[in-house]
């Protein structure tokens, strides 16, 4: 009788918590969540050499630091619990990335980011700093030592007709490569043509010359980066 009671109380005050507790390895999860941070770190400095844009996003920047160490701790968490697996799904198919993505290669950055937590989380450091620093290379030689040729978009608005041979030949001479994007006419104010321009050496000036053409009423140089709505 005395020990079935005693039985009794030793799993009253047994605690599951301290069972789970006991079944990973904090030395593990440390160094995960170590590398994560430093994988983090590293995609932050990349972000930052490799921005392109117009603003540049401080607070986005280190949101890729703590999206690496976050995507490690649950990788950890739900790795050790099937349960808990499937409850974290769950919780996470709420979750909605509601900023807007306007530049690719922010999106490509999350990813990565995402990516390098999934493998701190499962323990694969070796690859992780393999994968890391490879894309780093990548990202470093295509954006900074690769220069591409950006189009320009060349809007004239014109009230003659007779215009657009001596603007033709104009632009051929002052481009590499061109083509008309659109032609439309506006009523009460004469014709406008769209070109897509690729300069010779980037020299703008001959858009004053466009200007100074008899029929000319205005010319516009857009930067432009490939996609065209009519």
């Amino acid at each position: 009788m005395d020990q079935t009671t005693t039985t009794n109380f030793s799993d009253i005050f047994k605690s599951s918590f301290l069972e789970k507790t006991s079944s990973f390895s904090i030395v593990d999860s440390l160094i995960g969540i170590v590398v994560a941070f430093a994988v983090g770190l590293f995609i932050y400095v990349i972000y930052k050499k490799t921005f392109s844009g117009v603003m540049y996003s401080h607070s986005f920047n280190i949101s890729l630091i703590v999206m690496t160490m976050a995507t490690a701790l649950i990788i950890m968490g739900i790795s050790t619990n099937i349960v808990l697996s499937l409850g974290m799904v769950g919780a996470l198919s709420i979750v909605r990335f509601r900023t807007p993505i306007k530049d690719p290669m922010d999106l490509i950055f999350i990813f990565w980011s995402v990516a390098s937590g999934i493998l701190c989380g499962a323990g694969l450091i070796p690859l992780v700093i393999i994968g890391a620093i490879l894309i780093g290379l990548v990202l470093l030689f295509f954006v900074n030592r690769l220069t591409i040729d950006n189009p320009y978009l060349l809007v004239v608005k014109y009230t003659n007709a007779e215009v657009e041979k001596p603007l033709e030949h104009m632009i051929s001479m002052q481009s590499k490569k061109h083509s008309i994007k659109s032609k439309s006419v506006v009523p009460g104010n004469g014709l406008e043509m769209t070109y897509e321009i690729r300069l010779k050496d980037n020299n703008t000036d001959f858009v004053q010359q466009i200007m100074s053409m008899e029929g000319v009423t205005s010319a516009i140089m857009l930067s432009y980066d490939g996609n065209f709505t009519a």
